[in-house]
């Protein structure tokens, strides 16, 4: 038997035949198996978990994802960027060159982080409900290809402007966070940042360790005028903690979430559907991952 497993999901943007081979070889005595259908990545670490001594993931934050909820924490886990973003290795501190990656995840150093929940759905580092997660849902809708995956930072921003611009750059609150008040959207962060624009940090929850709880946030209510502070905070990873129009709870274990009418619902840049209701639940000290 091998001595590990590399799980590659061959849609993801970065991922090509090329670098394939190239992160296999640095890793050495790896089984690769490609990924061919939504879900096959969780069923493929399923079946490695406790079988092996490592498992390899190269794709996007959607593939890490899928690995994340098919493993029991029995094998400790590595993540190699193979998607536009790929929030995950870069906020663990890895390079964002799979092969670079690949050199580092090949040293050894491991460390225990918790993952967060959302209505049973573990994710890494973020989830939300609202604004972001149909965010989500319309750059999704632009479709991806095995030659350029998923659409980019672009398609992104374009998406976003478009949002806001057709609901006036109003928001009104649509949801209660119990127990900590009423927002337009709410999110979850397993960590800090909470997403990337390009090489730009974006930090929704500063406070958020991968050691600890989750943070829970959002933006009470937008208007046109707050839309610089907010942005602000976003990028200076400062004061939204403390700001009486953003709700902000702090590692956390629970968190419920009741929506005015169904919303949609996004765990690590996946869209869920639409949901009534979120549970967010915090999972301590839940796998090993190599950094």
């Amino acid at each position: 038997m091998p001595r590990a497993v590399l799980i590659v999901n061959p849609f993801a943007s970065r991922v090509t035949d090329d670098r394939v081979e190239r992160v296999a070889a640095v890793l050495g005595d790896v089984d690769v198996r490609l990924t061919e259908h939504a879900g096959h990545a969780t069923e493929l670490a399923r079946e490695a978990d406790g079988d092996v001594e490592a498992i390899y993931v190269f794709s996007g934050d959607g593939g890490f994802n899928e690995v994340l909820n098919g493993v029991a924490g029995r094998t400790p886990v590595g993540f190699v960027p193979g998607g536009g973003a790929s929030v995950l290795p870069r906020a663990l501190g890895l390079p964002r060159d799979p092969v670079a990656t690949a050199r580092r995840l090949l040293e050894g150093r491991t460390r225990r982080i918790s993952l967060g929940r959302v209505n049973d759905r573990r994710f890494g580092f973020s989830a939300g409900v609202g604004f972001d997660a149909e965010l989500v849902r319309r750059v999704d809708a632009r479709g991806r290809t095995r030659e350029r995956g998923r659409a980019g930072n672009v398609a992104f921003a374009a998406e976003a402007l478009g949002l806001l611009a057709a609901r006036r750059f109003r928001l009104e609150p649509v949801l209660e966070v119990r127990g900590h008040g009423r927002a337009a959207f709410a999110l979850a962060a397993n960590c800090d940042p909470y997403t990337y624009a390009g090489r730009l940090p974006l930090h929704v929850a500063p406070l958020a360790r991968f050691e600890g709880g989750l943070d829970v946030g959002g933006v009470r209510a937008l208007r046109p005028s707050a839309l610089p502070r907010f942005a602000a905070y976003v990028v200076r990873g400062a004061g939204q903690e403390r700001s009486r129009d953003v709700l902000y709870a702090r590692d956390v274990d629970r968190a419920e979430i009741v929506c005015d009418h169904p919303l949609p619902l996004q765990a690590d840049g996946e869209d869920l559907g639409d949901v009534a209701d979120a549970l967010l639940e915090a999972e301590r000290d839940a796998v090993t991952v190599f950094v």
